[in-house]
């Protein structure tokens, strides 16, 4: 689970709190005396290399930014090596570009690991971006349930409701839109109004 506000234990390092999601897999003595298995140590220090912060290990928790937290705390979920991982509005603490830097490691967990991530997002530009399928909800009922890029303006407004407008989340593209976008600017360059 990757919780809204971290649920880090802020006093304690960043390794501490990403070994404590191994308490429930680990003998209660090794627990209480604070002796991980050298299994446990490796898959952490693995673990945090993989959100990109294994030079904060023994850093507190309370020193990190937000998005750093948030990357202990994927870290963290990482640790009980899941097969589903649940995301309780990720980024919701977190401003635009490290909104971006961690979906993208959700996204890659899901792609590299096969790990199912159902991630709970209030911002549709991020779902679409970076969702395969997208179920809203609406008064405690499904109001549509399918691929992210059918949710037209239409669908948006039975979601949201008619006053409801849609707040983009400075959704980065891909490479080949990167490509895309720089062949339409020499065509353009080399030939201005022409079909593409």
């Amino acid at each position: 689970m990757i919780f809204q506000q971290f649920n880090l234990v802020k006093r304690s390092s960043v390794f501490a709190n990403v070994l404590a999601g191994r308490l429930g897999y680990r003998s209660p003595w090794r627990t209480i005396a604070s002796r991980p298995s050298g299994k446990d140590v490796a898959l952490a220090f693995e673990n945090l290399e993989r959100v990109s912060i294994l030079e904060k290990a023994y850093v507190r928790a309370d020193a990190l930014s937000g998005g750093q937290q948030q990357r202990v705390g994927i870290a963290r979920a990482l640790m009980q090596e899941p097969r589903l991982m649940l995301a309780d509005e990720p980024v919701a603490s977190l401003d635009p570009a490290t909104s971006h830097s961690v979906m993208k490691y959700l996204e890659e967990i899901n792609k590299t690991d096969g790990i199912t991530v159902i991630c709970s997002l209030h911002f549709l530009s991020l779902a679409r971006r970076y969702g395969t399928r997208v179920v809203a909800l609406k008064d405690g009922k499904v109001a549509f349930d399918g691929k992210p890029a059918e949710i037209d303006e239409r669908r948006f407004k039975e979601i949201y409701g008619e006053d409801a407008v849609e707040v983009e989340i400075g959704v980065t593209r891909t490479t080949e839109e990167e490509r895309a976008a720089a062949a339409s600017a020499v065509i353009e360059r080399l030939d201005p109004g022409a079909e593409r």
